[in-house]
């Protein structure tokens, strides 16, 4: 007998494997690309920040201001707009800790700065524009 006829019985197939989340938020940002580099502009421009901070969710969420909301325009993903500044005041990271996201937060004109919240956690990712 071979190993995958005791994983798999011929009368159940095997399941598809699930699709990771960060697919669907790739597939996303690909589509709102160049709505996000505008308020990363805008955010930067206007002199509010030079570290603009894009949230990715599924859920609700009372950080940043909303941009794209899932539910509007038939999305998977919510985004919001925030700043370093916003994520220190609120305590999403701490002050002791701003120089080390400083030091590690990429070139803005080149790459989306997302906080992606999951059910299982939250982290920073940096995507670049296309």
């Amino acid at each position: 007998m071979n190993p995958e006829e005791l994983l798999n019985s011929p009368q159940e197939p095997s399941k598809p494997a699930a699709e990771s989340p960060l697919v669907s938020l790739e597939r996303d940002l690909k589509l709102f690309d160049g709505s996000i580099r505008e308020v990363a502009t805008e955010i930067m421009v206007e002199g509010l920040s030079q570290y603009p901070i894009f949230i990715a969710h599924q859920h609700e969420l009372q950080l940043g201001e909303v941009i794209l909301d899932r539910h509007d325009l038939n999305s998977t993903w919510s985004i919001h707009a925030s700043t370093l500044e916003e994520f220190l005041e609120r305590g999403v990271i701490k002050k002791e800790l701003r120089e080390r996201f400083v030091d590690t937060y990429k070139n803005p004109n080149k790459f989306i700065c997302v906080f992606v919240v999951t059910p299982e956690g939250a982290n920073f990712v940096f995507v670049p524009y296309q």
